[in-house]
């Protein structure tokens, strides 16, 4: 079993850095890039910050994914998914599928493409959009920490 604590340990040092870098992202970046704390060039001030954590983020949820995955099967609790109680393993999986879609594909794909020119005309409505989004990521992925951690200790609300 010591190959479960190292995936499990793995799997919540993963969680930490990037839910963690989410709500500093949420919190403390976006608000000061949207107030011109960090420069007149939000956009520039936005991506120096979201260039050097992307790949961090991006790691972050590889690994969780993937330590994810083996201790499902090597646990064999496939059967969990099969009931209320363990609702959190279900919402594990949605914001992980959430967030590898935004690293992967939403932002090398869609937000670098649109994001500069919606920027560039409508500066505070792209600002504030992108921060909605955080934010909404950021409770979603909080409602399921909560409940993880909960639920692993035998609390449910079903």
């Amino acid at each position: 079993m010591n190959d479960v604590i190292l995936a499990r340990a793995l799997h919540v040092l993963g969680v930490v850095i990037w839910i963690g870098g989410v709500a500093m992202a949420t919190m403390v970046v976006l608000p000061a890039v949207r107030r011109g704390d960090l420069g007149s060039d939000r956009m520039r001030s936005f991506q120096a910050i979201e260039h050097r954590f992307i790949w961090i983020a991006r790691t972050c949820v590889l690994v969780v994914g993937l330590t994810g995955l083996y201790m499902i099967a090597r646990l064999d609790v496939w059967d969990r998914f099969q009931t209320t109680t363990f609702w959190w393993m279900d919402a594990m999986i949605l914001v992980w599928l959430m967030f590898a879609f935004v690293l992967f594909i939403g932002e090398p794909f869609i937000l670098h493409r649109f994001f500069p020119k919606w920027v560039r005309e409508q500066p505070d409505a792209a600002f504030a959009a992108l921060h909605r989004v955080h934010w909404v990521l950021l409770g979603l992925s909080v409602i399921t920490v909560l409940g993880a951690v909960a639920g692993v200790h035998g609390w449910s609300p079903f």
